[in-house]
Formats: C-alpha cells, sequence, structure tokens
C-alpha cells in the first residue's frame, strides 16, 4: 500500500501517457487536441467538477450569463474560425436554445450563454473521442483534485485528493482562472466569508428585494453579478466600488480596420502602441467607424508586444494603462451591457471611485465595508443587505491558497512569472524551476500563463495554445 499525504491509502500507482491537471476549457481542448492526433497514447484529466469542458467559466446556468464575445469570436477549432457558428446554427435549428431571436442578429453575432458554450465543448470532445478511438488513444476524467506534485527525470508523479497515486510521462497544468470571489487567500481579509457569489442567483433570490447590495469591482464580473441580481428578483440600490470607476464598454461589430501593427515594426513599446492606437482611432471616428476597428486589430499582437516588452514598460503598463485596457478590450456583451445602463439612468446602479479597505463590524443581516474615495484622504463606511466580491482573477499564485499551487512554489517545481502573473515559462509551455530551468516533464497553457503573453485566458488563445502544446507532447508519448 502506499501512503498519502491524506491518510488514506491506495494498492497501486496508475500510469499514463498524458496526465491533465484541470478539465475546463484549457485541458479539455488540450485532450481534444490530442486525441485528434496519430498515435496511440492515454490521457487523464483530472478535474474536481462532475464535467468537463465546463470549469469556472462555463459552469453558469442562467441564460443571462452569456460569453462576452459573439460566436464569430469564440470557435475552439484554431483551424476554423467559423466552427461554433456552425455548430450554433445546426443547435437551433434542431430546436436548441429558442431565446436566441431575442439577440435579432445573425447566428455568428449571438451571443451564446455560457453554459451553452459548455454543451459546445463537450460535443467537441466527444467527436475526438471517436477519433482518438481509432488510433487506439483514450481519455478519462478522474473526479478529484491534484494536491501535489513530484517531477524526476522520467516521470510526473501526483497526488489526488482521494488519495490517488497517479504517474505519467507528461503532465499539463492547465488549471484555469482562480477567480477572486472564489478563490481562498493566503492573506485573508475575510472578504469571501461574508460576499455573496456573483452568480448565486439563488442565494440572491433570499435577499429583500429592496434591500441596498455593495458590490467591490467594476468588470465583467460585476456585470454578471447585476444580471445575477436582476434575475433573482432583486429591485433595491446597487452601489458599486472600484479604484478608477469604470465600466466594461459594450462590444459592437465594427468593420474591419487596417492592422497598423502589421505594417509598421518600429511599433515595440506600450507607449508606441498607446500613441498610433490614438491615432487610428481618432482616423476612424472621423470617417464615421466605430473606434473599436482599430483596438481589435490589436489582439492578434498583443503576445508579441508583451514578451518583447521590458519588465519596466510592463509594470508601467499594469499600472497606468491596464484598467483602461481591460475597460476597452474586455467589452460586455449587449444584452448585460444594456441592463447596466438601464439601472445606471435610472439611478438604482451607482458606480463610485474608491478602493475597498476592509470590513467593518456589522449588525445582524448587515454588511457594512470601509472605503476611501478617490481624490479623499479620508475613509468612510458603507452599509448594504448583502456584499459581492467582483473584484476579479487572482493571478498572483503566491496569493492562491491552494494546495498544488501552494506546492509546486513550495517544491521550486515553478516559479511566479512575470511581475508575479501566473507562472514562467518557456515559449514551448514548458515550466521553469525556481532556477529558471526549463521542465522537460511539466507544462502549462492557458491562465497561468498570463505572465507570458499577457492575453492568455480568451478562446481562441487557449485554442492556438492547446493545439501547439499537443504537437509538442505528442511527439514524446507517442507510441
Amino acid at each position: 500500500m502506499t501512503p498519502t499525504p491524506s491518510g488514506q491509502a491506495t494498492s497501486a500507482i496508475r500510469h499514463a501517457d498524458v496526465l491533465i491537471i484541470g478539465g475546463g476549457l484549457s485541458g479539455t481542448m488540450l485532450a481534444v487536441q490530442l486525441l485528434r492526433l496519430p498515435g496511440r497514447r492515454q490521457i487523464l484529466v483530472i478535474e474536481p467538477r462532475a464535467e468537463l469542458g465546463r470549469g469556472e467559466a462555463y459552469s453558469a446556468v442562467e441564460l443571462g450569463h452569456t460569453l462576452n464575445g459573439n460566436a464569430a469570436r469564440m470557435s475552439v477549432d484554431p483551424d476554423n474560425p467559423d466552427d461554433l457558428t456552425q455548430w450554433l446554427t445546426a443547435h437551433i435549428a434542431a430546436g436548441g436554445w429558442p431565446e436566441s431571436d431575442q439577440q435579432h442578429v445573425p447566428v455568428s453575432e449571438l451571443f451564446p450563454p455560457r453554459g451553452l458554450f459548455g454543451v459546445y465543448v463537450q460535443q467537441r470532445l466527444a467527436e475526438a473521442r471517436v477519433v482518438g478511438a481509432q488510433h487506439g488513444s483514450s481519455v478519462e476524467h478522474l473526479r478529484a483534485e491534484v494536491v501535489d506534485a513530484q517531477v524526476s527525470a522520467t516521470t510526473v508523479q501526483l497526488s489526488l485528493s482521494d488519495g490517488q497515486q497517479l504517474q505519467g510521462a507528461q503532465a499539463v497544468l492547465a488549471i484555469g482562472m482562480f477567480p477572486a470571489a472564489r478563490t481562498p487567500q493566503t492573506r485573508s481579509s475575510g472578504l469571501n466569508a461574508a460576499a455573496l457569489d456573483p452568480w448565486d442567483v439563488a442565494a440572491m433570490r433570499a435577499l429583500d428585494p429592496q434591500s441596498t447590495v455593495l458590490i467591490i469591482g467594476s468588470g465583467l464580473t460585476m456585470v454578471d453579478a447585476v444580471v445575477s441580481l436582476e434575475q433573482a428578483g432583486h429591485r433595491g440600490p446597487i452601489e458599486v466600488f472600484s479604484r478608477h470607476g469604470l465600466l466594461p464598454h459594450v462590444r459592437r461589430q465594427p468593420p474591419a480596420w487596417v492592422d497598423f501593427l502589421a505594417e509598421d515594426p518600429r511599433i515595440r513599446t506600450p507607449r508606441q502602441l498607446l500613441r498610433e492606437l490614438r491615432r487610428h482611432c481618432r482616423a476612424a471616428i472621423a470617417q464615421g467607424i466605430d473606434w473599436q476597428a482599430p483596438l481589435d486589430t490589436v489582439r492578434a499582437h498583443i503576445g508579441r508586444l508583451w514578451s518583447q516588452a521590458s519588465d519596466v514598460q510592463r509594470r508601467q503598463f499594469v499600472r497606468h494603462v491596464r484598467p483602461w485596457w481591460e475597460s476597452h478590450h474586455h467589452r460586455s456583451p449587449p444584452l448585460s451591457a444594456e441592463l447596466v445602463a438601464r439601472l445606471h439612468a435610472e439611478g438604482r446602479l451607482r458606480i463610485q471611485a474608491a478602493s475597498y479597505q476592509g470590513l467593518e463590524p456589522a449588525q445582524e443581516q448587515r454588511v457594512s465595508i470601509r472605503i476611501r474615495r478617490r481624490g479623499e484622504a479620508q475613509t468612510r463606511v458603507v452599509h448594504g443587505a448583502a456584499l459581492i466580491n467582483s473584484s476579479g482573477i487572482e493571478y498572483d499564485w503566491r496569493r492562491v491558497a491552494r494546495p498544488l499551487p501552494q506546492q509546486l512554489l513550495a517544491r521550486g517545481l515553478v516559479r511566479p512569472g512575470p511581475l508575479a502573473l501566473g507562472i514562467a515559462a518557456a515559449l514551448d509551455g514548458a515550466v521553469l524551476d525556481a532556477q529558471g530551468q526549463a521542465s522537460q516533464r511539466l507544462f502549462a497553457m492557458g491562465p497561468p500563463l498570463r505572465g507570458m503573453w499577457w492575453e492568455s485566458t480568451a478562446v481562441t488563445d487557449v485554442a492556438l495554445q492547446a493545439k501547439a502544446l499537443a504537437a509538442r507532447l505528442a511527439r514524446e508519448v507517442t507510441q
């Protein structure tokens, strides 16, 4: 019997060619790409949720929680940008998603519910299983959490929360995002314990419909929280506090614009990019074209620009430009943006530029927080019936109080990425250890590589990374 950290025991170590840690979008897309490649390989995906392909982002069940990109932008097939559009067309024709007609746009411009997108990902996995079986490949879902990892010259060994031990030739950290609202923190302020989950509509139905709700953060998670409150029947005031008081812009469908970054390789620094981008946006507006058109051309170049920037330039971008980049680039789906705009116009939703300073003692069935408004030295206390933490994603693994990130850092198997955004890795996804050496056995993809590419969470980013990493792994494990 083999002892495990949990005190349980297992009679044997299970073996596989590839161990995928995380079965959300990243892990599932990697499995799909591996299954499609010729050669025999056994793949184990370790994911505590009951279903693969959903993760944090696509486990939502409410129709109002939609993708923030239209179908034409959200294909999981890097070789077919119309894949989601084609799937949705067939799905709707078969009677699925009857509510789609409420958006009054072509299928390519629809913003599907995130739960439905999860169904799409799962169907692509099911199809890949059939292809893989023809090659003798298979994928199995183990419903558990990876709590520890050890890497040798020839294998990776994983310890699971249920006591199992796994061993593989390669392992991939595809553990996705750590939403601040759902992630235990190493330096906890008690905020999450006092706050409602932004996506928990059932819990919001228990609130007094006319009560005041406080929200920290004004990004896309806040938009989701407002949608949740609306669907729960809440009709009272909503007070939103964020440091800059910026709301996500609504995503529109602008016409194509010249790819000015491809045409001018001299544009390399954040300062040069901002200057040129502003010039093109002004030119677009002067021609009666949406300013989002020039901005959308930047997307394909972000990885290159970020990776070639110096640490000083990256730090300047994060400190001074990031809030505006997030609000202009990570835009809100139209129906959600319409709701936020309506509530704001009615005076029910107020946005305040203020920083959260901490929780305060409160009476029963109330919550109190201390804030400091921008430009003011003094703090003040505000009260509400409920609090929602919508402060976005936690990318600094040193702050994440989960077993695997802590163990990987403690063992020196990974090190923080640039500006402590995710973890460091080589260009092929091989993680860098504490000494900066690239692993031959442990890889990463998706959100953990935020520090390398800045944008490493979008569906198209994940799909491209999955294809490239699958080809890299297949060269090593094909029998």
